[in-house]
């Protein structure tokens, strides 16, 4: 009995050695997991807002885990020998900080701080200013999750964790900005908004609707239409955000994320990025377009439950399914290059088996 149960710890002393090696690995993902779930306790109607609210956690995390898979073996495992080294003591300090911000923030002041002095010292509406919190949330999370890559690996370790901090950063980036200048006066992102409303007035003509342009009103371009039984919409104003901005910076980062480790030829990776692109921008027309027709029913709740939450999945169920669509073309195009090669060998011997004849 004793030499079985020796026997059998011999066995397992190596699976669990690699187990502690592979530890480390997770840490990461563990260090924001935890506070995600508290902010899910907290606030469990901020993660089904997709438009300043918490649903990009979701994919945040969802994009860390996909970095640490496509790049485990690259990924150095951290020596637990050098526990007492103080870059590793800094380590184990930092996966801590996430979640003790989340307490601090939520518990003990913080976001009422940042609201009040949003409010107070920066002249914001009550709207803004109580979404101050949130945006200043995602870029503490980004600069703390590259704090902790650096310790644990270094700056190479940035090579393998890229995207998942950039996204972090590109959403809290665009919600601040839309705080600071807020209906559509930040300029550069509001450029794209004419052509967008166009589209969509023209997409919403041809489906029989009368759309009038009501001009441009506080720097917004604004539309009234009736839909084909005379039903009237609400008076809408554009601004950048309906736009689709925070689409097309998700698209941007997931499909790098996909092209930057797929095998796939480098002229394909371009066509495919500017498609997908298109694809886009064409599907957060469409938002738009739902938007207004549901506006036709007269509910302003309906409009911006849409507007923040559905909406939106749109484009994030366009973003996940195209690396498939990718990957399926690939499959059909390498099946019909090697049906052709197949047929070129075919002729080719077909030809030297005449002139061997012939000889």
């Amino acid at each position: 009995m004793r030499q079985n149960l020796q026997t059998l710890m011999e066995s397992l002393t190596p699976k669990l050695k690699r187990s502690v090696r592979t530890l480390p690995k997770f840490l990461p993902l563990i260090s924001f997991l935890v506070p995600m779930i508290i902010l899910y306790c907290i606030y469990p109607d901020s993660f089904e807002k997709t438009w300043k609210g918490r649903t990009y956690y979701i994919f945040f995390l969802w994009l860390l885990m996909l970095e640490m898979v496509l790049n485990w073996e690259e990924l150095h495992e951290t020596k637990l020998r050098e526990v007492k080294s103080p870059r590793t003591i800094a380590f184990i300090i930092a996966l801590f900080i996430p979640t003790l911000y989340v307490i601090t923030a939520n518990f003990y002041g913080l976001n009422n701080m940042i609201q009040n002095y949003a409010s107070q010292n920066l002249k914001m509406s009550d709207y803004f200013a109580s979404n101050m919190p949130v945006c200043i949330e995602y870029l503490i999370f980004a600069v703390l999750f590259i704090t902790i890559v650096l310790l644990q690996y270094g700056f190479v370790g940035l090579k393998y964790y890229s995207i998942s901090p950039i996204l972090l950063t590109i959403v809290g980036s665009i919600y601040l900005i839309d705080n600071f200048y807020p209906e559509g006066a930040f300029t550069p992102f509001q450029m794209i908004v004419p052509t967008t409303a166009t589209l969509a007035a023209k997409v919403l003509t041809s489906m029989g609707y009368r759309v009038l342009w009501q001009g441009v009103i506080d720097g917004m371009p604004a539309y009234w239409f009736q839909d084909p039984n005379g039903r009237p919409s609400m008076l809408f104003k554009i601004a950048w955000p309906c736009s689709g901005i925070d689409s097309l910076l998700l698209y941007t980062v997931t499909i790098l994320l996909f092209l930057k480790k797929s095998p796939i030829p480098k002229w394909h990776k371009v066509v495919y990025f500017v498609i997908g692109a298109g694809v886009t921008y064409f599907i957060n027309v469409l938002r738009i377009v739902t938007i207004f027709i549901i506006s036709t029913s007269g509910s302003l709740e309906a409009v911006m439950t849409f507007h923040d939450l559905y909406g939106p999945l749109y484009s994030v169920t366009w973003i996940v399914s195209y690396p498939l669509i990718m990957l399926g073309v690939e499959a059909l195009l390498g099946k019909i290059g090697n049906r052709k090669s197949a047929l070129a060998q075919k002729a080719a011997s077909e030809i030297q088996t005449k002139f061997a004849s012939a000889a």
